[in-house]
């Protein structure tokens, strides 16, 4: 099996996350449906148990757009993650998970908004496209939103190392290997950096603003 070293500066973005095994093809996001700054104990649980069974990061999720930017870019600098799994509650007004799942399914649009969502402030501003579409490309979503026993992430996390496929619920999980193009090391711009203040109204200015490279 496949397996390459991540970039040099992997994970490039520092976060809400416990680092793992490099070589593992799964990282997890449990999106935080609460502070930022007290994460309840049914949460850090979560995150725990998929370190503890061999996830290559594993971490909270709470906005829909910077929360998501240093996802996108820790992911893409890791060709061995081929899985990301997504359980937890779903973050009120952000709609975080929604939103994680739609970029994987459609994408963004020209503007930089995250097709397919209803979350008010999913812009993706700070991250170039090249990486959002390796991350769609490299990534196969296992979709737990609501779960939150750390007794079934551990069995996804499991079936997602082995090297046959393994049922586990709807999906047929195995590690593929790495994925065949080299790591991407980028990190945040930071030109915009807040843009849960943007406007919809905003937005094309906010575009001018990034290729003009302002």
């Amino acid at each position: 099996m496949r397996k390459v070293k991540p970039a040099s500066d992997y994970p490039p973005e520092e976060g809400r996350y416990l680092r793992g095994n490099h070589f593992s093809p799964i990282a997890v996001v449990v999106t935080l449906n609460g502070d930022y700054e007290h994460v309840p104990p049914a949460v850090e649980s979560l995150v725990r148990a998929a370190i503890e069974n061999g996830a290559a990061l594993a971490g909270t999720l709470q906005t829909a757009n910077v929360g998501i930017e240093k996802i996108v870019v820790n992911v893409v600098a890791n060709p061995n993650i081929r899985y990301l799994l997504i359980c937890g509650n779903e973050v009120k007004g952000h709609l975080s998970g929604e939103a994680l799942c739609a970029l994987i399914d459609k994408g963004v649009d020209p503007r930089r908004v995250i097709v397919g969502t209803r979350a008010p402030t999913a812009y993706l501003f700070n991250i170039p496209v090249t990486a959002i579409e390796r991350f769609r490309k490299q990534l196969t979503l296992v979709d737990l939103r609501e779960e939150t026993d750390p007794g079934v992430v551990r069995e996804a996390v499991h079936a997602c190392c082995q090297e046959h496929p393994t049922p586990f619920k709807r999906y047929s999980l195995y590690d593929p290997g790495a994925w065949l193009e080299p790591p991407i090391s980028t990190k945040i711009t930071w030109r915009i950096t807040r843009p849960e203040e943007v406007e919809e109204w905003e937005i094309e200015e906010v575009l001018k603003q990034i290729e003009g490279g302002k």
